[in-house]
Parts: structure tokens; C-alpha cells; sequence
């Protein structure tokens, strides 16, 4: 029962496979051969747009030409003083803005709601919270001991802007100075007032 290649390739050549993957097998009437054509896949194009304005802004050099002179030439200026941390704060006729140490302030303070809630208070109690752009300088302490000098030093500010924004701020309590402090340690204890386990025996 032997078979001729003749025949065999005459009851193939009428056989055709294609498929929608990647490979696809034909038998032609030309060829005795298996040819494999690969189909080409869709390349990926990758588009980048650039923005309108850059990400990163030298704000140094935007509070530089804002403040000639430097903070201790400015006359709007208010110190404020929380734990360790202490605040110069100059504010100026703008439209909201707060830099601190030459940075926004919500990357500053890490996007927290309620660090930024206490340096926005003050100029929300006199609805003036588009009306002056803050600069601030801080140092010591934590960010949140800084953001709540922020705070104090802004209602200082405020008041030299005008002596009528005193009863106001006076009454949220924005122009009491926090007196807290950390404890300092005990010889013979643990901490302030943590004392070592005492054992009878």
C-alpha cells in the first residue's frame, strides 16, 4: 500500500490554513515545502507632551525679587514661636499663595490637611484668604510645631496691617502664644515623670 510522492502532493494541494494569529500555514500548488509567513503586529508608539509650564519652579528667586531686601527689610512681617520651631512670616498683597523656605507649601508640610488647615486660619478669619501671599522662613522643631509658629506669625502680621484686625484674631485665640513645651528629664526616672518598676524584693 505504498504511495506515490506525486500523489501525496496532489491531495495536499488543495489544503490551505490561515488563522488570525501570528503564524499561518499554506501549502501552495508550487511547492512541496511547508512555508510559515509571520503576520506583522501593530508597533507601540509612545507620545510624550510636554507641559505648559515647568513642574519644578525656581521659587527662590521668585521670593527674592517679591522681597527686596530680604525679610528684615519688609515692613508686613510677624515672627511666630511653637515648641522649638521658630517662623519669620512676611505677607503681601497677592492671591493666596503660601512658600515656605522657598517651597509651596503644601510640599512643605506633605500635603497634611491639618498642618495646612492651621496656616490657612488666620487669613480665613478676616476673609483674606486671596487677597496676601505669605512668605515664610522656618526652622526648629517638627512641621507641625513650625506650621502652628506659621499660624501666629501670620496673625502678627496682620496686625500691621491694620490694629482692627486685633478683636477678631483675638477671639479665635490666634494671637496666644502656646507656652508648651516638652518636659525635660529627671535624674533617677525614665523620662519627666516615668520612674523605673519598682520591685519590693
Amino acid at each position: 500500500m505504498a504511495m506515490s510522492i506525486s500523489t501525496l502532493s496532489s491531495s495536499f494541494s488543495s489544503l490551505s490554513f490561515s488563522s488570525q494569529k501570528p503564524y499561518s500555514l499554506s501549502l501552495p500548488h508550487s511547492s512541496k515545502s511547508l512555508q510559515f509567513s509571520k503576520i506583522k503586529s501593530p508597533s507601540l508608539t509612545i507620545v510624550a507632551t510636554a507641559l505648559d509650564e515647568p513642574l519644578t519652579v525656581d521659587l527662590e528667586k521668585y521670593v527674592k525679587s517679591r522681597l527686596p531686601g530680604g525679610f528684615a527689610a519688609q515692613t508686613l512681617i510677624g515672627t511666630g514661636r511653637r515648641k522649638c520651631a521658630i517662623a519669620r512670616v512676611v505677607i503681601q498683597e497677592g492671591t493666596g499663595k503660601f512658600i515656605i523656605n522657598y517651597r509651596d507649601a503644601k510640599e512643605y508640610l506633605q500635603g497634611n490637611p491639618l498642618w495646612l488647615q492651621y496656616i490657612k486660619v488666620p487669613l480665613a478669619t478676616l476673609g483674606y484668604e486671596t487677597s496676601y501671599d505669605v512668605f515664610v522662613k522656618a526652622h526648629g522643631g517638627g512641621l507641625s510645631g513650625q506650621a502652628q509658629a506659621i499660624s501666629l506669625g501670620i496673625a502678627r502680621a496682620l496686625l500691621k496691617v491694620s490694629e482692627d484686625h486685633r478683636k477678631p484674631l483675638r477671639k479665635e485665640g490666634l494671637l496666644t502664644r502656646d507656652a508648651r513645651v516638652v518636659e525635660r528629664k529627671k535624674v533617677g526616672l525614665k523620662k519627666a515623670r516615668k520612674a523605673p518598676q519598682f520591685s519590693k524584693r
